[in-house]
């Protein structure tokens, strides 16, 4: 399909120093149907904010039918992209004055940027408020907590950062509490894509991660591949990207929200019959 682009700028009462944030919406066009609705998805960036790779991977998304909201959530840093060509293994505050703009900013202001943004997306005339969630590196981690929000339908994190040790955000976070509390028990679907090579999230915390979904009953599928940390980046990916499995696993992201917002199945009944042991 075609798609179109556009930004609305939404005003923060959490984030620092409450300037708005950006959030980018793609959208795919199908002439002659003007009223044409969609389900819509997030698309939460890595630290760089929505950069070139971000904003292909988004719009690859809408051209297979959906209404996209990718959100540039470091509002002191202004919406535009960091690059990624300055050396450092964190890269894009290797030169700031004090703690990562991350690390500044409270989880609950992450929140409300997610929020927003599917409120923004609910809003929207052509959006049908069926809604999923993706998200990269950061972004992994901030997918992972929209699924919180029940009007979220599933999500599917690439090599989210931070889940396992509780660390994003200024004092940390609670995403693994609230998952043993029980708050994604009996919601959408879940899906966590990590790389075995991975250094930012070792295997030690990819464990934790599964065992915790697990002991919840989540409905996570649980993916891991032989890859490195931001291995779906086209740019800049420092040697990293694989661009077959970042297909790949395009293509099962889309038959998981194909199959979950794609279409109204209407609401879900559980079922009180086992699954049957047979060959």
């Amino acid at each position: 399909m075609l798609i179109t682009k556009d930004f609305h700028d939404v005003p923060t009462k959490l984030g620092k120093n409450e300037r708005p944030i950006r959030i980018f919406v793609i959208s795919p066009k199908v002439p002659g149907y003007p009223q044409a609705k969609f389900p819509g998805v997030v698309v939460f960036s890595e630290i760089y904010q929505v950069t070139g790779p971000v904003e292909r991977f988004a719009g690859q998304i809408a051209s297979h039918g959906y209404v996209v909201a990718a959100v540039s959530f470091h509002e002191f840093e202004g919406p535009e992209a960091i690059p990624y060509d300055i050396e450092g293994p964190c890269a894009p505050w290797a030169n700031h004055v004090s703690s990562p703009p991350q690390v500044e900013k409270e989880v609950v202001a992450y929140d409300e940027d997610a929020t927003l943004t599917i409120d923004l997306l609910t809003s929207l005339p052509n959006c049908t408020g069926r809604i999923a969630a993706t998200g990269m590196c950061l972004g992994g981690h901030l997918a992972f907590r929209a699924a919180f929000d029940p009007r979220v339908l599933s999500a599917v994190c690439f090599f989210a950062t931070d889940i396992h040790g509780a660390t994003l955000g200024k004092g940390g976070d609670d995403s693994l509490t609230r998952v043993r509390a029980g708050e994604l028990t009996g919601k959408g679907e879940l899906v966590m894509i990590f790389g075995k090579q991975d250094t930012h999230v070792p295997r030690a915390g990819r464990d934790l991660i599964r065992k915790t979904l697990e002991d919840a009953s989540v409905p996570v599928s649980f993916l891991e591949v032989q890859a490195q940390h931001a291995f779906i980046r086209d740019e800049s990916s420092k040697g990293r990207w694989d661009a077959a499995l970042t297909r790949s696993l395009f293509t099962f992201m889309m038959e998981v929200f194909e199959r979950t917002v794609g279409r109204d199945l209407g609401p879900m009944v559980e079922g009180s019959k086992g699954v049957e042991h047979v060959c």
